[in-house]
């Protein structure tokens, strides 16, 4: 996710904070797998992350993990791409997927949940600009519960992309400037498109809708994309990543690159990877979900 960076160093003491808090980092485990376990093991999951080579320090962060609520084994993954440093990304996730679980309606109605917890999350953020800074994040999260039923929401240009019978679907959304250009404009901004360049919110921001970014808040949304999918004996996997992994590869490459291998890390290993023999150049994260059975 582009945008320039500068990251003050009077915010890394509140920054390591959240980081200390919750044991979490993007960087002291940048690959790595799990699976469920009440789940009868039908969820596996492997993640990779690598630094680009933009000039900046890595800004992407990651959530891999399951948790046990109300009789039910969730697992919770996403990929938070951060800009203007790593603050919002890390906040994020420490905070988001807590705030998801704790909406009253989740069990409910756990779309509009997570749709208002995703607003409820940026209006935190935007309260603590002081703190947490300028920056903002895109983020693609997936819940699954029971290993039955899968949650994808995301804004901006994180993906997920899931295999069905070798088939590859995107859930989510691009939320890309020149696709939401009337509302932005309604809104008093612009999208610009300069020669050599992608189309840019107020010349800066790659993306129409994002966590943060408190300077160009009035001009972007909040508001999540949100989808709901059944797991059944044709789903094989899911790939979320950032966009430094799909700036080099379509949804179906990168579906044809990994279906035959079995271990999840290994396949969001190989994605990283080959995104890396592609020339990208931003910070590549990849959580590869595999369901069986």
């Amino acid at each position: 996710m582009e945008r320039h960076h500068a990251l003050p160093n009077r915010r890394t003491e509140f920054l390591n904070k959240i980081k200390t808090a919750t044991c979490m980092n993007s960087s002291s485990s940048d690959t790595g797998k799990g699976r469920s376990k009440l789940s009868s093991n039908r969820v596996i999951h492997g993640f990779h992350l690598v630094e680009g080579k933009s000039g900046h320090d890595m800004e992407d962060y990651h959530v891999a993990q399951y948790r046990y609520v109300k009789g039910h084994e969730l697992g919770l993954f996403a990929i938070f791409d951060g800009h203007l440093g790593d603050s919002v990304p890390s906040y994020l996730q420490s905070h988001l997927f807590d705030n998801i679980l704790n909406e009253p309606d989740f069990w409910m109605e756990p779309i509009r949940s997570i749709a208002k917890a995703y607003q409820q999350t940026d209006k935190l953020i935007l309260e603590n600009s002081t703190h947490l800074g300028p920056g903002g994040s895109t983020a693609v999260t997936a819940i699954v519960i029971d290993g039955r039923q899968l949650l994808v929401a995301n804004i901006g240009d994180s993906r997920a992309v899931l295999c069905r019978k070798g088939e590859a679907i995107q859930l989510s959304v691009d939320h890309e400037p020149h696709s939401e250009r009337k509302r932005i404009e309604k809104q008093g901004g612009f999208v610009t498109l300069l020669p050599g360049d992608v189309p840019r919110v107020n010349g800066q921001l790659a993306v129409a809708r994002a966590f943060g970014d408190q300077s160009l808040k009035a001009h972007l949304s909040s508001d999540p994309e949100v989808r709901e999918v059944r797991i059944d004996s044709s789903v094989e996997f899911v790939i979320l990543a950032s966009d430094g992994l799909w700036k080099v590869m379509k949804n179906e490459e990168a579906v044809s690159l990994v279906r035959s291998i079995k271990d999840p890390q290994t396949a969001a290993k190989r994605l990283t990877t080959e995104a890396l023999a592609r020339k990208s150049k931003d910070d590549i994260s990849c959580i590869v979900i595999r369901f069986r059975g």
